[in-house]
This record gives C-alpha cells, sequence and structure tokens, in this order.
C-alpha cells in the first residue's frame, strides 16, 4: 500500500514538472478537418514522449486566425511557466489584409523568458493535403511533427 501511494506521488510531481510547449497558430496548427488527436501538436507531444521526454504541448490553434488575434489572446493561452512556443503565423493576415504581429509575438514572449520555434508556411510545403490545398492530412500532421520533434527538443534542452 505504501509503495502504491509513493508511486502515486512521485507520478503526480512527475506530471507536474513537465515541459510545457504550446503550439500557437492559425487552422494548421487547431488541426481543420482532422480529429484533435491526428493534429500536429498531439502528434509532437506523443513523439517527445516516446523520446522519453516529459512534455505537455498544448493546442493554442484558431482556424481562421490572425497575428492580431495570436497576439490579443497570448497571455491567456501561454501558461506562466511555458518553455516553448511553437508560432505558425498562417496566411490569414495576407488573406484578410491584416497587419503582421508576428514580431510583437516574438518580443512579447521574449520578455516573458519564453523561447519560441518558428513554424513558417514554407514547412508545409510537399507535404499531404487535404481536398481543398490548405490544410494537411493526418499524414501530412505526422510529418509535420517529425520534422519539429528534434528542434523542439534541443530547445529544451533534452
Amino acid at each position: 500500500m505504501i509503495l502504491v501511494v509513493a508511486f502515486g506521488v512521485l507520478s503526480a510531481l512527475g506530471a507536474a514538472h513537465a515541459a510545457t510547449v504550446v503550439a500557437l497558430g492559425a487552422s494548421n496548427t487547431f488541426g481543420k478537418g482532422v480529429s484533435r488527436s491526428q493534429a500536429y501538436p498531439a502528434q509532437l507531444e506523443t513523439l517527445l514522449r516516446s523520446k522519453g521526454l516529459n512534455v505537455r504541448v498544448i493546442n493554442a490553434g484558431v482556424n481562421g486566425d490572425t497575428t492580431g488575434g495570436m497576439l490579443a489572446r497570448l497571455d491567456r493561452v501561454v501558461p506562466k511557466g511555458t518553455s516553448v512556443v511553437i508560432l505558425q503565423p498562417g496566411g490569414n493576415d495576407r488573406r484578410k489584409l491584416a497587419a503582421d504581429n508576428t514580431p510583437a509575438i516574438q518580443s512579447r514572449l521574449s520578455a516573458m523568458g519564453i523561447k519560441v520555434v518558428m513554424l513558417p508556411n514554407g514547412m508545409l510545403h510537399g507535404l499531404p493535403h487535404q481536398p481543398d490545398g490548405q490544410h494537411l492530412t493526418p499524414e501530412g500532421y505526422h510529418t509535420l511533427a517529425e520534422n519539429l520533434v528534434g528542434e523542439v527538443a534541443a530547445v529544451l534542452g533534452k
């Protein structure tokens, strides 16, 4: 019984010390057209954990979002103690003729002591897309997560 309780306490402590990674972006971060478990943030968490990293990846993607929207909700979606933010600005600023707030987001995150991994739209080229030509398939999101795992692990210092 004591062993079971001790294991439970250690497990809770381990979960409490998990590194937090926030995936901030628009529809390709959210995973438009696929289940939440198939979006790249969920797949990235699985891959990082399979490498032995105690990490939690939060999906803070919103379909149709602009960098202005991301900046406005930054404090709400990036918890205190976050280690890394993966920033995927997407193409909505250009489509909606909105200002690009990427530098302001990066500056605010830097001031908070949070490292930023940029996920430029170019990383999506050549990956399998849904028929709309904009959003990735589950396989595309998996490949994207595989492409990010090394960089995110390195930024986490693992």
